[in-house]
């Protein structure tokens, strides 16, 4: 991960670099000339001198270091500024007071690249620092407020905060563009994997489970396992969550459990939860956006159409086809559960409330009242079994956040 963000920084931060080390030899070169050429005028041109040679050195010397990020450690930053501000300050003592209260200042313009490194190296904030210890020097070392002096200080303040601000803004679209490539990357070998094994092993597990049920006995059962695997495996390589396979209680009809989403906090696609259950005689029809749920609520209206999809094996056999519909509406989630079993008799439930029994009690209209919602239960005998579950969205957003928190 640093090797990469390092690459990720160099790839944007390269030309500035280039560009600060080019702007520290001219200003350099400006110094000079500008020293060579009032030569005459400063009244102790020696102390002139020895800086100008102090600062070709450290200039030429330095040209490695801010080639890129890595060298400009923050111990150079702050070498390199306090080389900028002993110029500043000497100016008072190589010249005269009436040419220090209006004429430039040893270092010139190459105080600006030092103010410049910061921004580059650090942003907006570190820039701000540099160029306010900077003013403060200069104001100190003319010892008056002049308007000239004044201008020239706020135009260094403000393009090196304004580069910092760019450099880091540059910094956060360079890691966004970054993210999208891998995302895009992943997508591009997610399909690529589901085109090979849809033409290979996919195509495989249909045929054994048509010719094993076609077959019967001990051929049918391999070819319903075989089915069952290729639904898991179109789910992986579509995205989507495994199914946690589990046996019921008699140990002959397996059951699928949603998997649960991350405990991160953030919503959840209630999608992902129910695509497991979309496996061999059971049907799922769902938005072709999103639909976020909180985690806990997402898990408990999941657990609610398991539920409903278990009654369905115990009680209408293994040859009964179920239908699961999601509607993502304005003011409610509806999911709702229908299969074309026998249905149930009038009174089953009730009875089976007696008896102890309260699998649709708790499982499913526990569930939902506990999410602010309701299940409503329609069987005709002979005509399946609808099981309706709704969920007002404002309930599920303030009970779910409570379940969390618990």
């Amino acid at each position: 991960m640093a090797g990469r963000e390092r690459v990720l920084r160099m790839s944007v931060e390269l030309p500035l670099w280039r560009a600060l080390a080019g702007y520290r030899v001219l200003t350099m070169l400006y110094a000079l000339g500008l020293c060579a050429t009032s030569y005459d005028r400063f009244t102790r041109p020696w102390i002139a001198v020895g800086y100008d040679a102090v600062l070709v050195v450290w200039t030429l010397a330095t040209l490695p270091r801010v080639r890129g990020a890595a060298g400009c450690t923050r111990g150079f930053l702050a070498a390199d500024l306090t080389i900028a501000l002993a110029g500043v300050m000497l100016t008072a003592f190589a010249d005269s007071h009436q040419r220090v209260a209006g004429g430039p200042t040893l270092p010139t313009i190459w105080t600006g690249g030092a103010v410049l490194a910061f921004a580059v190296k650090g942003g907006w904030r570190w820039a701000a620092v540099a160029s306010t210890v900077v003013a403060a020097a200069n104001l100190v070392e003319r010892g008056q407020f002049a308007r000239d002096t004044v201008h020239s200080l706020i135009l260094v303040w403000v393009a090196s905060i304004g580069i910092g601000y760019v450099v880091e803004v540059a910094r956060a679209s360079e890691r966004t563009l970054a993210r999208a490539l891998e995302v895009d990357a992943a997508t591009r070998e997610r399909e690529r994997l589901a085109r090979d094994i849809h033409d290979s092993v996919l195509q495989v597990l249909a045929m054994v489970k048509r010719r094993g049920t076609a077959l019967g006995g001990e051929a049918a059962e391999l070819g319903r396992l075989a089915g069952e695997q290729e639904v898991a495996l179109r789910t992986l390589v579509s995205g989507g969550p495994l199914p946690a396979a589990r046996t019921a209680g008699d140990g002959a009809v397996p059951v699928v459990e949603p998997a649960g989403p991350p405990d991160d906090g953030g919503p959840v696609d209630l999608r992902t939860l129910l695509a497991p259950f979309a496996r061999d005689g059971v049907s799922l029809a769902e938005p072709g956006a999103p639909v976020p749920l909180p985690p806990a609520a997402a898990r408990e209206l999941a657990a609610a159409v398991g539920a409903a999809l278990d009654n369905v094996r115990r009680h209408a056999g293994e040859g009964a086809r179920a239908w699961i519909l999601v509607e993502d509406e304005p003011a409610d989630v509806l999911v709702t559960v229908r299969d074309d079993g026998p249905g149930i008799p009038e009174g089953r439930l009730a009875e089976a409330e007696r008896e102890g029994r309260l699998g649709v009690t708790q499982s499913i209209r526990g569930r939902l009242r506990d999410l602010g919602g309701s299940a409503e239960l329609i069987s005709v005998p002979g005509q399946g079994t609808e099981v309706e579950l709704k969920v007002p969205k404002g309930a599920v957003t303030a009970r779910g956040k409570k379940a969390e928190r618990r």
